[in-house]
């Protein structure tokens, strides 16, 4: 499993395959703080690359998810609808949607050490 995030602290979670599992990374829901609502995805939904797809609800403030990448949605994490704070928990274990990507993942995604090194100049 090879983790890939965005500057807007989304992943995708690549394993073989077209398929990835999309979520938040843990700098993400560290800055929301606890999470009470998540607006899933709907299945065969496609989204682009900077589009939001999903948004987050915490105690503090709302969050657009916008798509690291093109794809459509297969499969959606039910799990979050009645237990959000599951995000809180683990947001690597605790994605949002599968889905299978469309193109070619982009190069601008930033590898886990890249992305580390980049919270830490936020």
């Amino acid at each position: 499993m090879r983790y890939l995030y965005t500057k807007t602290h989304e992943y995708i979670c690549i394993g073989s395959g077209k398929t990835v599992q999309v979520g938040i990374s843990d700098y993400a829901q560290k800055q929301l703080g606890d999470i009470v609502y998540v607006n899933l995805p709907e299945m065969g939904q496609t989204f682009s690359k900077g589009e939001v797809f999903a948004a987050v609800e915490s105690v503090k403030a709302a969050s657009d998810i916008l798509g690291p990448c093109d794809g459509i949605i297969t499969k959606v994490n039910l799990e979050l609808d009645g237990r959000p704070e599951l995000l809180n928990e683990d947001p690597k274990k605790n994605w949002i949607c599968e889905a299978e990507i469309r193109g070619s993942i982009p190069t601008d995604l930033m590898s886990e050490e890249k992305y580390l090194k980049y919270i830490a100049t936020l």
